[in-house]
């Protein structure tokens, strides 16, 4: 599939796979996920081109619940329609999820490993991801000063203000600077996704978003059945906080532990094991599901909370996408979007210093680790799994020295 133009299309199996390589390598939380995917399907795929993944890229930030997966469900639609979104999200989650499932049945204790040499390493290469997906989306969002400029700004803002409100600042900053000033530039239109999802069932998607967050409430209130209660718990999580996974964690933990489903040790832990998985940390919810309801294995509830605190993603993504495409194709919009495109590298910008930096380099060793893992995908070009696995091994040798 390597080398494909924009506009051709994939079918669901291609989709899957290529989210299931990542979903098993993709490691350091969502900022670093997008450095993944970028490099899967914009330089090497070639599925989209830059501006169009920074455009889903900005949609996300707009938009509650993690946004590295919904990048990924739009990835998906891009590519496969619905079928391509559903496989984008399956092969992306799954094995997170059912790594997290069988730490919480005791078939893996991977909590006490949190802390482990081979964890840093990869810490560590996340950190040359993001640095190398920041310096590719600088090179062809940010090309004259003024939009550098704009980028330096966002990145400030964020930093300044953290959080999704100073996010959402920095990207409503961005837009407003490029319609009213970024205008002026000739520029073709961008490439057409053909996302298998029309405006009326967009329309449906959203409307059954709005159901179901204010319709699973009544019903837990007229039935009370602990299947219901967890589905209104977990779709609500996923349907009314912006930030991505760490930011929901606290309501999640609300969600569970005041009720008496689980005591805060045991979400702790399986916090803790979650940071050890690659993939999506709301995978976590699987784990969550498997605690509560131990019966039958706990797989039943697994999927349940799962599926409920994607849910909302999926129904927001689909049901915005389309009208997304027909807004960025306009020239004011367009105008906008340059303001926009050069404000989320700054987001990204300053993701690379918190968390990203921040949370893996605490010495000489851990840089000059980041710095041969930059130069291994951006000098030698070796694929992102590969160097995963070396800078892991590393990581374990170091901790060992």
């Amino acid at each position: 599939m390597a080398g494909e133009s924009p506009s051709q299309t994939s079918s669901p199996r291609d989709v899957f796979a290529a989210f299931l390589k990542l979903g098993l390598t993709s490691f350091g939380g969502p900022v670093a996920h997008l450095g993944y995917f970028r490099e899967e399907f914009v330089v090497r795929r070639r599925w989209l081109d830059e501006r169009s993944f920074s455009d889903m890229v900005a949609l996300s930030q707009f938009l509650p619940g993690p946004a590295s997966s919904q990048v990924g469900i739009a990835v998906g639609a891009a590519r496969a329609g619905l079928a391509g979104a559903l496989a984008a999200w399956l092969g992306f989650t799954l094995p997170s999820a059912l790594a997290l499932v069988l730490f919480a049945l005791g078939v893996s204790r991977l909590a006490g490993g949190v802390e482990a040499g081979w964890l840093d390493g990869l810490k560590i290469v996340a950190v040359a991801v993001v640095a190398r997906a920041v310096w590719g989306m600088a090179q062809s969002l940010c090309p004259d000063r003024p939009r550098a400029a704009l980028a330096v700004v966002a990145a400030i803002t964020v930093l300044a203000w953290p959080g999704p409100s100073g996010q959402i600042a920095a990207i409503l900053l961005g837009g407003a600077v490029g319609w009213a000033f970024l205008g002026a530039e000739v520029e073709t239109a961008p490439t057409s996704l053909h996302l298998g999802v029309g405006r009326r069932t967009a329309i449906a998607f959203l409307a059954a978003f709005f159901a179901l967050l204010f319709a699973l409430p009544v019903a837990v209130q007229l039935t009370d059945g602990v299947p219901l209660r967890l589905i209104d718990s977990f779709y609500r999580s996923g349907a009314l906080v912006f930030g991505g996974g760490h930011v929901i964690l606290p309501l999640l933990q609300a969600e569970v532990v005041p009720p008496g489903w689980l005591d805060k040790e045991t979400f702790i832990a399986g916090y803790g094991a979650a940071q050890a998985v690659p993939g999506p940390l709301l995978a976590f919810s699987a784990y969550l599901g498997a605690m509560i309801d131990p019966r039958f294995g706990g797989w039943p509830a697994a999927g349940l909370c799962l599926v409920a605190t994607f849910l909302p993603s999926f129904l927001l993504v689909l049901g915005v996408l389309p009208f997304w495409e027909a807004l960025r194709r306009r020239a004011a919009a367009r105008s906008a979007m340059r303001g926009i495109n050069a404000a989320v590298v700054g987001l990204l910008l300053a993701a690379l210093y918190d968390p990203v930096w921040k949370s893996a380099i605490d010495g000489p060793a851990d840089f000059a680790l980041a710095v041969v893992a930059f130069a291994l995908l951006a000098l030698w070009k070796l694929p992102p799994w590969l160097v995963v696995g070396l800078c892991g091994v590393a990581g374990a040798l170091m901790a060992m020295l």
